[in-house]
């Protein structure tokens, strides 16, 4: 169980911080919430305490595996399908798990994949969405802003 000011990631939402534990009754059920604050977007979400693992909620990685994800953005692109819809699904599975390394490695190949030969629309839009999360990853496991976060990510893509 997760404590106020725990530091977590909704996975398809980012990373944030746990600012309240409340009992809300919510259609005739009282339940217990995590009330997220997340740090991107200054959104905050409601989570039943019950679903966090089945909605794969975790602790936000440390610095050593922040290391390992920005020598993963590093490295050369994996195989991917040449058909764009098979591509999408792929990735969109990795995104999904909410794990760092998987949603890192779709940012490094959609990121190098765009600048070869260009994404889709529906891709782009997963590509923006994978770094947001990653963003607020870094942003939370370095105690960096989104700027600093952003910039570290972009370095890779702009070298």
């Amino acid at each position: 169980m997760f404590e106020e000011g725990d530091q977590v990631v909704y996975p398809n939402h980012g990373a944030g911080v746990i600012i309240a534990i409340e009992n809300k009754k919510i259609l005739d059920t009282k339940k217990q919430y995590y009330i997220i604050k997340l740090a991107i977007a200054n959104m905050k979400i409601m989570v039943p305490v019950e679903k966090v693992d089945d909605l794969g909620i975790r602790e936000v990685i440390n610095a050593t595996e922040v290391e390992k994800i920005l020598v993963l953005l590093n490295d050369e692109k994996t195989a991917m399908s040449d058909n764009w819809r098979s591509r999408y699904r792929e990735n969109m599975e990795k995104v999904k798990t909410g794990d760092p390394f998987e949603v890192g490695e779709v940012v490094r190949n959609l990121s190098l994949r765009d600048r070869e030969k260009g994404l889709a629309t529906t891709e782009k839009k997963m590509l923006n969405d994978a770094k947001q999360t990653l963003i607020s990853e870094l942003m939370m496991a370095k105690n960096k802003d989104e700027k600093e976060s952003k910039k570290m990510i972009e370095e890779i893509f702009n070298s």
